[in-house]
């Protein structure tokens, strides 16, 4: 005990000496840093838990230091006339304002490729840190497709008997939708989107993917407006509660999250749609 105690009274006395400036020095910076929102990075704390589930928000593993180095190239862009930009964008608001939600879908097949280019469309959708997020199975096969809508019916029955509740169920009353999905094998093709939190490389190492909800979301925006683009109808079906037993038919990673079922196709020639007014300009927009 007494050697303790030399020990701590000969570090209490070097620590005396220490110049005060440097201690000034480092509350300075400290400051500085809180005022700014950056902290050098011997004084940043350890990271806390994370807020949100692994499962959301992984953590990726330490990276190998081999990664190849971003290439860059030059930006292919044309300049439009100020004229050809506001026809273009107005053609494109017609295009999209005529684009309408179907649940009638004929099984007329679909051309070669189509499918392909839909998707490759989407495909470019932006993502966080180009992770690209998501995954498009198509299923066409009728086996797989009736086996789809026999699950998700199964789901949507309880939905619509109990937790949806009962405002929701009277808000959907008028568009005559239920638990029954009959399109869900009608339609020629259908689009299981999927989103992941995170990808495996070739090494093992965990690659997490920003903001991969947004992305997905985004990306399903696209592939809505290629489909309407390519002449075909589509409805945005949401699996609620059966997205498991939809990954374990189409042998998903058990780490995917089922988004949206998209069947697409034709309309069948008696369809009709309810006659609906999208919001005005000013409903959805402000200016600043």
């Amino acid at each position: 005990m007494p050697y303790v105690l030399a020990l701590i009274a000969q570090v209490q006395g070097i620590l005396q000496a220490v110049d005060c400036a440097t201690w000034l020095l480092a509350v300075f910076t400290f400051a500085i840093g809180l005022i700014l929102g950056r902290l050098p990075q011997w004084m940043k704390p350890a990271q806390a838990n994370l807020t949100q589930s692994e499962e959301d928000h992984p953590v990726s593993a330490p990276r190998g230091g081999n990664e190849p180095k971003q290439a860059w190239m030059p930006l292919a862009y044309t300049k439009l006339p100020p004229q050809e930009m506001q026809d273009r964008a107005l053609e494109f608001y017609h295009h999209l304002n005529r684009r309408r939600t179907v649940r009638t879908f004929s099984s007329e097949p679909l051309p070669p490729t189509v499918l392909d280019n839909i998707l490759k469309a989407a495909g470019t959708a932006p993502s966080g840190a180009h992770t690209q997020p998501w995954h498009f199975a198509v299923v066409t096969n009728p086996a797989i497709k009736s086996k789809l809508r026999a699950i998700v019916e199964d789901e949507e029955r309880i939905n619509y008997e109990r937790r949806m509740g009962q405002d929701w169920v009277e808000d959907l009353e008028r568009f005559k939708t239920s638990w029954n999905k009959p399109y869900l094998d009608l339609a020629p093709a259908m689009i299981v989107v999927t989103r992941s939190p995170y990808s495996m490389d070739a090494d093992g190492n965990k690659q997490v993917h920003y903001y991969h909800e947004l992305s997905t979301g985004i990306a399903c925006g696209m592939l809505v407006a290629a489909i309407h683009n390519a002449g075909l109808v589509t409805v945005t079906s949401t699996p609620l509660n059966a997205g498991k037993r939809i990954k374990q038919l189409l042998q998903r990673p058990s780490h995917e999250k089922v988004v949206l079922l998209l069947p697409v196709g034709y309309p069948t020639k008696d369809c009709q749609v309810p006659v609906l007014e999208r919001k005005p300009l000013e409903a959805i927009s402000s200016q600043h």
